[in-house]
């Protein structure tokens, strides 16, 4: 009785340890700068037309959202991320173990992401590409991006299986399971259109209006225009209308473009000349 009090109580410390540590280094994955928030340095970091949309952001309207955005939609986030971490952790250790068989390296990896207020923080995924791959980079600016992915990453990427690590993002308040895909942080075109109307006010989400109509295949300006409408009618039955639909367009497969945003726009003006 007493091996197993000091076996438990070394097993709590552990973890607690492990826990310490890993809230140590989320804290320093947000002391990072940030130039949307600190304007007059954004050439520091950012090169070409990247600096003008920093350093030009438009003022984007205050749209005020009802008492389901404000409160209870961040509630349901915390209530049902809990429960989808311990439901599908089966799934996370499944998925684990065939990342490292097809491709010896870590499981996870990170991502500095534009969160709510235009705050960076760090995305959690299911690594689906290469070792080799070019790290904070946007698909749709690689070259050839077949050939950086995995086989398993292949079928993570179909069924957008390399997103449910986000759902630990979830649970610690820097995503909502619906809003606005997060943006990488030098996509300052993206960004800078969200900002026209409000749309960076949101929490990002796990997926949104846009990525059910449409996900890699729409042009920016589109995705952007289901962002703003999917803030201007924010609901629970908007919301119910996401999840559900979510689930139809990733059994679907419905717009996955490996190469990403506006890839099939690029594809007719090719194939047109």
């Amino acid at each position: 009785m007493i091996l197993l009090i000091v076996v438990l109580s070394l097993v709590v410390v552990f973890v607690g340890l492990r826990t310490v540590a890993f809230l140590r280094r989320e804290k320093e994955d947000t002391d990072v700068f940030n130039p949307y928030l600190h304007k007059e340095k954004a050439g520091e970091v950012l090169h070409g037309e990247m600096i003008a949309f920093a350093e030009n952001l438009p003022q984007n309207p205050q749209i005020s959202c009802g008492v389901y955005a404000r409160i209870f939609k961040r509630f349901l986030d915390a209530f049902i991320s809990f429960f989808g971490l311990i439901i599908l952790s089966p799934v996370f250790f499944a998925l684990f173990v065939a990342i490292i068989i097809d491709d010896p390296g870590p499981v996870f990896f990170k991502q500095t992401r534009v969160g709510k207020d235009m705050k960076f923080f760090k995305v959690h995924k299911f690594r689906s590409m290469k070792m080799s791959t070019p790290h904070d980079m946007p698909t749709h600016m690689l070259q050839n991006p077949e050939q950086y992915i995995t086989g398993v990453g292949k079928f993570l990427r179909k069924l957008s299986l390399d997103e449910l690590p986000q759902i630990w993002d979830i649970f610690r308040g820097k995503m909502s399971i619906i809003g606005p895909r997060p943006a990488l942080w030098n996509q300052a075109d993206l960004v800078a259109e969200r900002e026209k109307y409000g749309v960076n006010d949101l929490y990002p989400g796990l997926t949104g209006f846009a990525q059910i109509n449409g996900r890699d295949e729409l042009k920016i300006s589109e995705k952007v225009s289901y962002d703003r409408k999917y803030k201007e009618n924010i609901s629970f039955w908007f919301d119910v209308k996401c999840f559900f639909g979510t689930i139809v367009s990733v059994l679907k497969s419905d717009g996955v473009v490996e190469g990403g945003t506006g890839e099939i726009e690029k594809h007719k003006s090719k194939v047109g000349k």
